[in-house]
């Protein structure tokens, strides 16, 4: 007989509905987009923390950039609160990275977002001083928790990278962090919301992007770029909801806070959506963000792990005692 870990995934909710998915991704657009603001113009009426959602159009000026980091913060918090469609896939990506562990963490990181000392803050409450960093290069992974001053500064003093080890000194483009802190392995992973934008970097091991309309959406290792490609599914599930979410709050930006027209926003989902942002008008943005969890499609996956015991059977089967999941998302781990 031989010893296995089980790890099953039950379903704890059901799909709360299509309202609830698009709030649940709009929470992280408003944060991507509120951490968009120049801190200086921000400075003029208040702080981060309590700047009002009615001002967000009157200070942010719309960049090419800004879907970008609302996707980043999008798939970030898709993974913290389980969303499958996300979750499985990135479980995947890793274990393609040989990161052991299955309690999976997504620490977000890109330095240009919030403020660097926020971050690393963050960061270093998760990471212990034994996290490694899995680089896919043939050496000790180095520790991640010693470098994250020196990879923050790397990203606005380019004279920093030098004192960087050759094997992490382009992982200062980091968006996450991802890993398990059961088995305490992290890797360096980029977020594109476009995947032509993928590029090489010593440390960066993962690339998150939406999948391509007519290519294969597997998970695949880029031997170019060494890394393993992550592409998110579009049709019913997580791109289409975080375009839809995207739109919502585009739209609700252009009416200055207000509600959007029915040509603005004709699906009766988007409009109510739309109506919860603008009753909160108000109030400060990261409030807002906060209240609208309740009415947020809730973390979908409770996770159990145990001991169990292969029985001799014929060549290739494999008896698992015990295993009971409603809704099979989850994976075996040996």
């Amino acid at each position: 007989m031989t010893k296995l870990i089980v790890r099953s995934e039950s379903q704890r909710n059901r799909v709360a509905g299509e309202v609830a998915a698009l709030v649940a991704v709009v929470r992280p657009i408003l944060e991507g987009l509120l951490y968009t603001l120049k801190a200086d113009v921000v400075r003029e009426v208040g702080t981060y923390d309590n700047l009002k959602l009615k001002m967000l159009p009157r200070l942010y000026s719309a960049g090419d950039g800004d879907c970008g980091i609302c996707y980043e913060y999008a798939v970030h918090d898709a993974i913290q609160r389980r969303d499958p469609a996300v979750l499985e896939r990135v479980e995947d990506s890793l274990k393609q990275c040989k990161v052991p562990g299955s309690a999976l963490e997504s620490i977000l990181f890109g330095a240009e977002k919030k403020g660097a000392s926020q971050l690393i803050a963050t960061a270093e409450s998760i990471l212990t001083d034994d996290s490694r960093l899995l680089t896919g290069k043939r050496s000790q992974p180095p520790k991640l928790k010693g470098y994250l001053n020196t990879l923050a500064a790397a990203f606005r003093r380019p004279s920093t990278r030098l004192s960087l080890p050759t094997s992490i000194n382009g992982l200062w483009k980091a968006d996450l962090f991802l890993g398990t802190t059961d088995g305490d392995r992290y890797v360096g992973t980029t977020v594109k919301i476009n995947p032509t934008h993928l590029e090489a970097a010593n440390g960066l091991r993962v690339g998150i992007v939406p999948a391509s309309y007519g290519k294969s959406d597997k998970i695949r290792k880029d031997e170019k770029r060494n890394l393993i490609v992550c592409p998110l599914p579009y049709d019913q599930s997580f791109m289409e909801v975080f375009y839809s979410g995207w739109g919502i709050v585009q739209q609700f930006v252009h009416a200055d806070a207000q509600m959007p027209s029915d040509v603005a926003l004709p699906i009766p989902s988007h409009r109510q959506v739309a109506k919860e942002l603008a009753s909160r008008r108000e109030f400060p943005v990261l409030d807002v963000i906060q209240a609208l969890k309740a009415i947020a499609q809730p973390e979908l996956l409770a996770t159990s792990q145990s001991q169990q015991t292969q029985t001799a059977l014929g060549a290739g089967d494999l008896l698992l005692d015990g295993l009971i999941s409603p809704v099979p998302l989850g994976s075996v781990n040996g």
